[in-house]
């Protein structure tokens, strides 16, 4: 890929992300044409809130996905399919690991942003291996993750297809034909709402499993965002434990009367 096929990377990926979505079970919390609040908040409002994220337009995704992750990615300058592979797993996992994993397969040093070094070693390698390491690598780390069994599906199928996509524009073939971009704010009651920074759902636990399941799914839900929001759960349960005593109280005091 070249810097003019960035729009046909731009819309491989959004096609992936979808609108907007707020899964109880993904970390990157609110969430709108792959952009979470938490970029958001670092790119364009310190105080965005998730109303800002839902209502915001897809020029400002893409100008965040252009300016933040390709261009610190240096998509314009890796090799063709490589650029489209490293450019999503950087959207999906963070720059961090995206130039982790491209400068280990490369047998540099890990730590460290893609440099005109990491460019210039990616050039010498074949670049479809490059791609299969790469994408093999990201497979592995998703599946390492604790939500995997929630998301594991959509996020399995996205790694397929954009293998299939990059080892497809690395050989000089494009990648399969796209759906036409979106263009208008995302909307949650649409058919392609999307969970985890665009994974599709997994059909609802108790149809597809029968109430237990569904059940089983809920408590690790309310675990994970026990997990995650301790100073809150504590606060919590402190006052409905006052609310307890005031009550318990109340209706000794009715009865000694």
């Amino acid at each position: 890929m070249s810097a003019s096929s960035y729009d046909e990377a731009l819309a491989r990926l959004l096609e992936h992300e979808g609108g907007y979505s707020n899964h109880p079970s993904d970390p990157g919390g609110p969430t709108n044409w792959g952009i979470t609040i938490f970029d958001y908040r670092k790119y364009v409002d310190p105080r965005g809130t998730a109303a800002d994220v839902r209502a915001m337009p897809v020029e400002v995704a893409k100008r965040i996905y252009r300016e933040k992750y390709w261009n610190a990615l240096r998509g314009d300058e890796l090799p063709a399919g490589v650029d489209y592979c490293v450019f999503d797993y950087g959207v999906n996992s963070g720059n961090g690991r995206a130039a982790k994993v491209l400068r280990r397969l490369t047998r540099l040093p890990e730590d460290g942003p893609i440099t005109d070094e990491v460019v210039a070693a990616t050039a010498r390698f074949d670049a479809a291996r490059l791609v299969e390491s790469i994408c093999d690598e990201r497979l592995a780390f998703l599946q390492s993750l604790r939500t995997w069994n929630v998301f594991g599906n959509g996020w399995g199928r996205r790694v397929r297809e954009v293998r299939a996509a990059a080892l497809a524009i690395a050989a000089g073939n494009g990648g399969p034909g796209l759906k036409p971009a979106p263009t208008g704010a995302g909307k949650e009651e649409t058919k392609r709402e999307t969970t985890a920074k665009g994974r599709p759902p997994r059909p609802p636990l108790a149809k597809k499993f029968g109430w237990g399941a569904a059940a089983v799914a809920a408590i690790a839900a309310a675990a994970h965002w026990l997990d995650a929001h301790p100073l809150t759960t504590i606060a919590a349960l402190v006052l409905a434990a006052l609310v307890a005593l005031v009550v318990i109280t109340t209706k000794g005091r009715s009865r000694a009367s």
